[in-house]
């Protein structure tokens, strides 16, 4: 499911750059959609698919006997799930906005205009926040990563570094910062998806277990 949000955060990310529709107002921001929607569309489904392989790997990690015994935090599917839920949000406001945004020829109808304003608005505030919780759950990992030592303790300082930087998603001057620790985060979800999948985690925790 790790391995699935990385795919899927990759595809929305280059709908989105694709479709250009972050400029400065909403109108331009409409105007843009209207003319890429197709794009723009892709990019709003692929982050909901994601949100929805985030929350889905949350409530696997969450069963696992690692959190049974008390070796994991619950804090970071936690807090992965409430990151999925919302970058689940912010992909359906991004598909709705695909579909009605008028074309760049036509002007918004009064009638819609203040929907669509709260729809951008919801969609842009949720996939922040979403991408924001998702750092806080790096951060929570890397104090518990370091704890169990192996191969994840040289994991655990850039985890922490990366979710720290996440939290920057909300200072727009610093959107530079944001699409590197962005490319991070999901180099981050490749390796520890391959590392789940190669059962490498479960035996790192496993020796700890045995090392009591």
């Amino acid at each position: 499911m790790l391995l699935l949000t990385a795919a899927a955060t990759v595809v929305a990310v280059a709908g989105r750059v694709a479709a250009g529709a972050d400029l400065p107002t909403l109108a331009e921001s409409l105007a843009a959609i209207g003319a890429a929607r197709g794009s723009y569309g892709i990019g709003g489904a692929a982050r909901l698919l994601s949100g929805i392989t985030l929350a889905v790997a949350a409530r696997y990690l969450l069963r696992t006997w690692i959190m049974r015994e008390r070796l994991g935090t619950r804090a970071v599917p936690v807090l992965l799930a409430g990151s999925g839920h919302l970058t689940g949000l912010s992909g359906t406001c991004a598909v709705v906005l695909a579909l009605v945004a008028p074309a760049p020829s036509e002007a918004v109808a009064d009638a819609i205009a203040p929907a669509l304003a709260i729809l951008d608005t919801l969609h842009g505030i949720a996939g922040r926040a979403g991408f924001s919780l998702a750092g806080l759950a790096l951060v929570a990992a890397a104090h518990r990563m370091w704890r169990v030592g192996g191969v994840l303790r040289f994991i655990a300082p850039c985890s922490a570094v990366v979710g720290v930087a996440m939290q920057l998603v909300w200072i727009h001057a610093v959107i530079v910062v944001h699409r590197v620790s962005g490319a991070a985060f999901v180099v981050w979800l490749t390796l520890i998806g391959f590392m789940l999948v190669s059962g490498r985690v479960e035996r790192i925790f496993a020796a700890r277990v045995r090392g009591r």
